[in-house]
């Protein structure tokens, strides 16, 4: 479902901002915080779900000043939609071995959980000690997948279709500094 740079500049000046940039930087000097407690000395695979927490993990890793190291995947349902499909398809896994290592996921929205489920449960059965999640935005709904969980939350918002720092308006707007939701009708 594509759209044109009109009408994604149309969406952008009429949403609301629900977080700005300055709280999205308290939230992550928060979660990095927490982050460096539980993870300092246990040598952390950290793994950035792409697209959506390409921006958070970039932001949030110049924060963790401790020794780790860094991979990336790609598993989606929403392929460019406004909403996830049933199933999760797997672009791009992970490079390095998960074997024993703990891993910290860093994505940018906690929403159903369908797919951070699955990405724990890949985790979990390629033998990673621990694996932990980092999310920059929890929305606050009841329709969560009971597996999915996150332990590190930057903000909790309402559920509102958003944009913003990594999420994305049909593939647009990932690079607005804040949360946005599109404009309710």
């Amino acid at each position: 479902m594509s759209v044109t740079p009109e009408e994604a500049a149309r969406v952008y000046a009429e949403a609301d901002c629900l977080v700005t940039g300055a709280e999205i930087e308290q939230a992550l000097e928060r979660m990095a915080r927490a982050i460096t407690e539980d993870l300092a000395d246990a040598n952390p695979l950290v793994v950035c779900i792409m697209t959506g927490g390409l921006v958070a993990a970039g932001q949030l890793l110049t924060r963790l000043e401790f020794p780790l190291q860094l991979d990336y995947l790609h598993a989606t349902r929403y392929r460019g939609a406004t909403s996830g499909g049933a199933e999760v398809h797997w672009l791009v896994e992970p490079h390095r071995s998960l074997d024993g290592r703990n891993v910290l996921l860093v994505d940018d929205i906690l929403d159903e959980g369908h797919t951070l489920a699955a990405i724990q449960a890949y985790c979990h059965g390629h033998g990673a000690e621990s694996v932990r999640t980092a999310v920059l935005v929890d929305k606050r709904h009841d329709r969560k997948h009971p597996d999915a969980s996150a332990d590190y939350i930057g903000v909790e918002v309402a559920d509102r279709y958003l944009f913003g720092s990594g999420m994305d308006y049909k593939e647009y707007l990932r690079n607005a500094a804040g949360i946005w939701a599109v404009k309710d009708n």
